[in-house]
């Protein structure tokens, strides 16, 4: 994985690790719905952004090389795939 990237995807994890703690002790300590929600949906977009940053670094390094070593198909199949299962669930 390209260094920069894997810095941004790590950092970006432990920021989530935390929310993930503080939406627990929200729903422990009876918060109300509305604010667990909008830290729930917090929690989601940034995964969201770690997921595009493994993209990123996906389509940068992998992919470029499977095409240089005439593997394009593999790599449509793949990508292919992932968009499918982001699609599913959006749903």
């Amino acid at each position: 994985m390209k260094q920069n990237l894997k810095q941004k995807a790590i950092r970006r994890l432990k920021i989530l690790e935390g929310q993930i703690r503080g939406l627990q002790r929200m729903i422990e300590e009876d918060e109300y719905c509305i604010d667990i929600l909008r830290q729930s949906l917090a929690v989601k977009q940034a995964l969201s952004s770690v997921e595009d940053l493994i993209l990123e670094n996906h389509l940068s390094t992998h992919v470029v090389e499977q095409i240089k070593s005439g593997k394009e198909s593999k790599s449509t199949k793949e990508i292919l795939e992932i968009y499918k299962l982001s699609k599913r669930s959006k749903i």
